[in-house]
């Protein structure tokens, strides 16, 4: 065996059809396409979920509902988690870059403190929002809150 004499597999290897070449070819003429209508001319393609004529499906579903544009989207932080991270990384000041740095939230987040959970040592607390439970129970440990 050499290099020049490799050749593929029986049968793996497939001529390609060569469409609208004259009629000698077997595919002269109308080119496998059929006689006369819209996919058979040049430039023919379906609109997306076009069904045949029958009103489409998101058509014939009723709206609903209201989308917000000035809705904002804050990531839920538990006081649970703050000791939590207290504990762990010994962070006496919870602040929107520190928690984008042990990588608890994403770039661009905002951040809201919620009430779920005990909190046991003074943490100075600097996020977008806070519910007035967290602020309280915050302060009442000898913390401090800063809204950004």
């Amino acid at each position: 065996m050499e290099l020049h004499n490799l050749t593929p597999a029986k049968g793996s290897v497939k001529k390609r059809k060569r469409i609208a070449r004259g009629q000698g070819s077997g595919t002269g003429g109308t080119s496998t396409r059929g006689h006369k209508g819209a996919k058979s001319r040049s430039g023919y393609s379906r609109k997306r979920a076009f069904e045949g004529g029958q009103m489409p499906l998101q058509m014939r579903l009723p709206k609903r509902g209201f989308k917000n544009p000035n809705r904002i989207n804050y990531t839920a932080l538990n006081l649970s988690r703050l000791q939590q991270l207290s504990d762990k990384f010994g962070m006496k000041e919870v602040s929107i870059d520190a928690l984008y740095e042990k990588r608890i939230i994403k770039k661009g987040e905002k951040v809201k403190v919620l009430a779920n959970g005990e909190i046991t040592s003074a943490i100075n607390v600097k996020v977008h929002a806070i519910s007035e439970k967290a602020k309280s129970q915050i302060e009442s440990k000898g913390g401090s809150v800063t809204l950004l």
